[in-house]
């Protein structure tokens, strides 16, 4: 069987159109989605699943968080709503905040593009100390609670400020001042 020139370029221009592109997070139909507050993006063994306590599930489709995060089931490419773009390793996740954990100091210092971080490097054993909650909480967070999410949602933003590899820093004076009125906000709340 002969192919012609026309022929040979037809189905070289079709087979690239299924070559995924550099910074293309999502290339097929993103599911959005309302997480419970305990919902964990989890990439596991190659792929995303979503983790509710200890039941993982696996997703059929790419995610997009109330917050604009995109996460890629497949390849676990997240894209922030900044635009940043990274990707996941064994044992990282995202919360339904769409805040990125990773599961080791080699995955947290490959996605800042550091490569000194020995790839069997652990995190410090976190030993919280103080006393137990008395009750479990319901789903719907308390007034303090909302308050200290928010405070880890500004904390977050001014890392991702301060880690930027600008000449000239960005000021962080607006995110300080937002931090310091939080903070008179949680001396006021009830402790429940």
């Amino acid at each position: 069987m002969r192919f012609s020139h026309f022929t040979a370029s037809l189905l070289l221009g079709a087979s690239l159109a299924f070559i995924p592109r550099p910074g293309q997070a999502q290339t097929s139909v993103v599911q959005a989605v309302r997480p419970n507050r305990n919902t964990q993006f989890l990439y596991l063994n190659g792929v995303v699943v979503q983790r509710l306590g200890t039941q993982n599930t696996p997703l059929t489709q790419n995610v997009r968080l109330p917050n604009g995060t995109k996460i890629n089931v497949r390849s676990g490419i997240v894209e922030l709503p900044t635009g940043k773009i990274t990707t996941l390793r064994d044992g990282d996740y995202v919360n339904a905040e769409g805040g990125i954990v990773f599961g080791s100091p080699a995955s947290a210092a490959a996605a800042r593009g550091d490569t000194s971080v020995a790839a069997n490097a652990k995190f410090d054993t976190y030993v919280h100390v103080g006393n137990a909650p008395a009750r479990i909480l319901a789903d719907a967070p308390t007034e303090r609670e909302q308050l200290l999410m928010r405070k880890i949602e500004l904390l977050s933003r001014k890392v991702t400020l301060l880690t930027q590899t600008n000449p000239n820093p960005p000021s962080t004076e607006a995110v300080d001042k937002q931090l310091s009125e939080i903070d008179t906000q949680l001396k006021t709340a009830k402790r429940e």
